[in-house]
């Protein structure tokens, strides 16, 4: 599971007064999770999303 209040107390952090090398590492670790999470639960929402047509045939959208 993504630390989101980890990645904003990051940011905020980087605003007032800048990160140490390893923060922005783990900043950076942390934001490429939530990225691969968001993109995962989209391709996992299109896997199972149909086109349903008149006739009521379902197609998966490729």
């Amino acid at each position: 599971m993504v630390n989101i209040p980890r990645i904003n107390e990051l940011a905020k952090k980087a605003r007032e007064v800048g990160l140490t090398p390893e923060e922005k590492e783990e900043q950076r670790i942390l934001r490429q999770e939530y990225i691969d999470s968001v993109t995962g639960s989209m391709r996992a929402q299109l896997d199972n999303t149909y086109i349903v047509e008149k006739d009521g045939t379902k197609t998966p959208l490729k």
